[in-house]
């Protein structure tokens, strides 16, 4: 079978198609991988078929693969099953506020680099994934909205995430959520390259400088700009297909699905190689 590669939008998003298994375990393929995210920020290898082990050399060829802190399946820590089943994972109530628009790791001094994702079941009805592109929608944003948003700092917090899904959480809760320390990122993010992302989503619990109202009502405006159509992936998934993406340049969100549905997906993550600047 031939190997295409077919880009699904003018903003983001690239398919590849033909390579499966352990084809995706080469230098080469790497090699184009991280050239693909670079320009397209999301990579998808329909219906891969990656296994567990190649699922973890294929990662290790992209980056240093984080060790799952929790959950991790036991022949391959790794991995972190994704799913709202809590038999099969100790953070599947956590995983509920993956419904909201986040990016991984902002709660972290250096964000996580990418994260791949394969699918061993999918939902009957909902469990989409949608992407949004937030290099392009800052470098559309007008020259004076880009300096304005320059100047301002984000306050990061895993109990904003979690306040999404538990508005009203108990002390015992509140409590295990400011276990993770808040982090404090600009809002606008200058790369090496010269290209600008924007760090949002549902982490982002205040606007230092603002009122808690304010704020919020400027998060909220950018979160809307940034997830337009014109910014936007939405992949469908199939058993077996393996989506990468680039964690510092993009939000993503689970479309819901029923806690009783069988959706599984397997995650790897690699570890952040740049602080935010």
């Amino acid at each position: 079978m031939s190997i295409t590669v077919t880009p699904l939008s003018d903003s983001i998003g690239v398919e590849v198609r033909g390579l499966t298994g352990a084809q995706l375990v080469d230098p080469a393929v790497a090699g184009q991988c991280t050239h693909l995210l670079h320009r397209h920020g999301v990579v998808v290898y329909r219906e891969a078929a990656v296994g567990e082990p190649d699922l973890v050399a294929f990662s290790r060829l992209l980056g240093e693969v984080v060790v799952a802190p929790h959950g991790g399946l036991a022949d391959h820590p790794e991995i972190s099953p994704v799913t709202l089943d809590p038999a099969k994972s100790t953070l599947a109530d956590y995983r509920r506020s993956t419904f909201h628009w986040h990016t991984d790791g902002l709660t972290d001094d250096v964000p996580q680099k990418a994260t791949l994702l394969i699918a061993r079941e999918t939902a009957a009805d909902g469990g989409d994934t949608e992407f949004a592109n937030t290099y392009a929608a800052h470098e559309a944003l007008p020259e004076a909205e880009q300096a304005r948003l320059s100047t301002l700092r984000v306050v990061h917090s895993f109990a904003a995430s979690q306040r999404l899904i538990h508005p009203d959480p108990t002390a015992r809760q509140q409590a295990q959520w400011d276990r993770i320390p808040a982090r404090e990122h600009p809002l606008v993010w200058n790369r090496p390259d010269g290209r600008r992302s924007l760090l949002i989503g549902a982490t982002a619990a205040e606007v230092v400088g603002m009122s808690p109202a304010e704020g919020r009502e400027l998060l909220d405006d950018i979160l809307g700009w940034t997830t337009r159509p014109r910014f936007v992936l939405r992949h469908s998934w199939h058993v077996g297909d393996l989506v990468v993406w680039d964690n510092t340049g993009l939000l993503h969100r689970a479309l819901p699905y029923e806690p009783t549905s069988r959706r599984l997906m397997h995650r790897t993550t690699l570890v952040g190689e740049e602080k935010v600047a």
